[in-house]
């Protein structure tokens, strides 16, 4: 892919339009990880210390379009970039029918553009809004890269200088690495709940890789495909034929699916739920499967020491319960001890990393949940033909 990067472009003086991912988790009026905002902070830093004047758009959350919510506003975000950066950031919410007047090297917030009608159909007239608002526009958000919006998308059509910012730059290098040319073993790890999420990026990553570890709901959905009783345990009946297909080609093409030998059960979903260890056979009517056993975590580990790449998308269980956070914090950790390229992503997994303090150990953890995976699956993203184009 060539396209244009910030370090290719003078930003003096400059009105410097940064979209990034700001879509952080907010509970109760309070942001429950910055991980989306640390990680953007370089690439306002640099725009900044360059001299430009600098104004950066996000979307927050699912508003309605068009119009405003105070529960989706980005108040919190330019608070906790206010006092990251060491200087007061506005949030600006006029700023389509009034261009802000910005000094050399300050940084200002636009209101949630998801705020704006026309931004989700790509709607031409908001996009050349967009660009008229700037001389140049930077591209910085992996994890709207998969979606053609007048923010991602449009906006680039018109700019008069456009490029990728370094944050897209490396999540784009380090996935890149993983597609196209991986050290090998390659194990991936894909948890979550569900397998109808995730039937392409299954379906992709078996191929591609050596050794696959289904996690989570999806386990359940593969342990009922190998003929076993997952009792009240999350899974997808309709998709059990599906996995059973999976496992038989994966085995024509030599491939591993590793599936748990022992998991963790309880009789409710609860945090106070009493839990047991069981092996798999024994899974009981009413138990429900919500964390990986012991000798499962070291045949995981086993898989993670002999490989070169590694490439971690969801949790192995309920982590947000403690009760049953053990597997995938170890999974985590043994992720962090090896000294293989691995790379992780999706929402939940950097819910996880942030939990148990793992981000020091992972060679690339993406901001991307939905951009991540389709990446994971085609290898390219639309956002990438706008920068070519531009380019």
């Amino acid at each position: 892919m060539k396209y244009r990067t910030l370090d290719d472009l003078e930003l003096h003086g400059k009105r410097v339009l940064i979209r990034l991912d700001l879509n952080v988790p907010v509970k109760e009026g309070k942001v429950m990880s910055t991980a989306r905002i640390d990680l953007s902070l370089p690439t306002i830093r640099k725009a900044s210390e360059a001299g430009a004047k600098v104004m950066l758009i996000s979307h927050l959350g699912r508003p309605v379009e068009g119009q405003f919510a105070k529960r989706y506003s980005l108040n919190l975000v330019a608070d906790i970039l206010s006092g990251s950066l060491g200087q007061e950031v506005p949030l600006i919410d006029d700023y389509l029918s009034k261009e802000p007047k910005l000094e050399n090297g300050q940084v200002v917030l636009f209101e949630n553009i998801r705020f704006n009608k026309g931004e989700l159909e790509n709607r031409e007239a908001l996009s050349r809004r967009y660009a008229s608002l700037c001389d140049v526009f930077v591209m910085d958000a992996f994890g709207a890269a998969h979606r053609v919006q007048s923010s991602t998308y449009g906006v680039g059509l018109f700019a008069k200088e456009v490029c990728a910012g370094p944050l897209l730059v490396a999540e784009t290098e380090a996935l890149s690495r993983v597609f196209r040319n991986p050290s090998r073993p390659m194990v991936a790890i894909i948890g979550g709940s569900k397998v109808s999420t995730k039937l392409m990026l299954l379906d992709s990553m078996m191929k591609r890789v050596d050794t696959l570890i289904p996690g989570g709901g999806i386990a359940n959905t593969f342990l009922a495909a190998s003929g076993l009783d997952v009792g009240h345990s999350v899974h997808e009946p309709g998709l059990v034929e599906f996995s059973a297909n999976l496992i038989q080609s994966a085995r024509q093409l030599g491939k591993n699916i590793l599936l748990p030998d022992d998991i963790v059960v309880a009789d409710r979903f609860a945090a106070d739920a009493a839990s047991a260890v069981k092996p798999v056979s024994d899974i009981g009517s009413s138990d429900m499967v919500l964390d990986i056993g012991p000798m499962t975590c070291e045949k995981y580990r086993d898989a993670i020491r002999a490989s070169q790449t590694i490439v971690w998308n969801g949790p192995l269980g309920v982590f947000e319960f403690e009760a049953f956070s053990h597997g995938t914090r170890e999974i985590g950790r043994a992720i962090c001890a090896s000294s293989s390229y691995s790379v992780a992503g999706g929402g939940e997994t950097l819910a996880a990393i942030e939990q148990n303090d793992l981000a020091d150990g992972i060679s690339c953890i993406s901001t991307g949940g939905g951009a991540f995976l389709e990446f994971l699956e085609s290898g390219t993203l639309p956002v990438f033909t706008m920068l070519e184009q531009s380019a």
